[in-house]
């Protein structure tokens, strides 16, 4: 077993194994309809039905070179992946779930999806532009990109709130990687975690009452795979965070939304340990600022 597809509870800590497979697979989000996963791996997409869990291939014509950003519409109608097949650098495309081709959605790259608001009309993504990272949206067809906050920092993995008041992200502007969140229009800034971990991909929960995340050890760079994490769970308006359970696992296991519609729990990948070593989160350290993306 190389990866382990999983659900936690958010209310009791505890864990079920949906599936477990020898390939890599990455980045589960769940359909509307609370019936499946869909999942990438070795640059294809899967969906994994929860009754009769198994890798069933999801067709994206001529894209063969998929990452771990992808995402349904909040109505089920619409699959926004990331790919380089055609561009050597990271596009955003949207495809039609009941059929047709893909469509090219961001004309400026590198673009990393992440998002739709919660009305379906706009995305949200990272991306460089002008040689900085930034947190962006736009409209559906790719017209309208707003640039929300950008600096020489890292910004990464937004992701808005269900009442589409606030976008959730990730960024070292503060110093250390940290949560951050910034309305829709772009105001008010403002860092949401502060302890000594390596925080990174942060989802508010359907109901609009918590927000989980991931927690690497201080000192981590980047959001690397095979390290021992934390699955954490904070109040949406800020607070001391919960951890839900320690794990081994990074790049890969919590990358974008992932919550349950019922909004009581989250479809995360856990990793098979290959090597040891690796540290979990404490309270000391210092995080230091991460530059890759794929």
């Amino acid at each position: 077993m190389r990866a382990s597809l999983e659900i936690i509870d958010v209310a009791s800590g505890e864990t079920r194994v949906v599936l477990q497979s020898d390939r890599h697979i990455e980045a589960p989000n769940w359909t509307p309809d609370g019936s499946a996963l869909l999942v990438n791996a070795e640059g294809a997409l899967y969906q994994v039905d929860l009754a009769e869990p198994a890798l069933v291939p999801v067709d994206t014509g001529w894209h063969q070179t998929l990452n771990n950003d992808h995402g349904l519409s909040p109505d089920g109608r619409l699959l926004a992946f990331c790919d380089k097949t055609d561009t050597a650098a990271s596009c955003i495309y949207t495809l039609p779930r009941d059929g047709g081709p893909p469509r090219r959605i961001t004309p400026l790259l590198p673009s990393w999806f992440h998002g739709f608001s919660p009305d379906g009309t706009r995305l949200t993504y990272a991306c460089v532009r002008a040689g900085q990272f930034a947190i962006a949206t736009c409209a559906l067809d790719g017209s309208d990109e707003r640039l929300l906050i950008t600096s020489p920092h890292h910004y990464d993995g937004p992701d808005y709130t269900p009442d589409g008041g606030w976008i959730w992200f990730n960024s070292d502007r503060g110093g250390g990687m940290h949560l951050w969140r910034i309305r829709a229009d772009g105001r008010d800034p403002e860092q949401m975690t502060f302890g000594a971990s390596v925080d990174w991909f942060a989802h508010p929960s359907p109901d609009g009452r918590a927000v989980c995340y991931l927690a690497y050890a201080p000192g981590t760079e980047g959001h690397p795979a095979g390290c021992e994490v934390e699955l954490r769970l904070m109040p949406v308006a800020g607070g001391t965070p919960r951890t839900l359970l320690a794990f081994h696992g990074g790049q890969g296991s919590l990358n974008v939304p992932s919550w349950a519609p019922d909004g009581g729990r989250f479809a995360f990948v856990r990793y098979a340990r290959h090597e040891t070593g690796a540290r979990a989160p404490t309270a000391s350290g210092t995080a230091r600022r991460p530059h890759r993306r794929k």
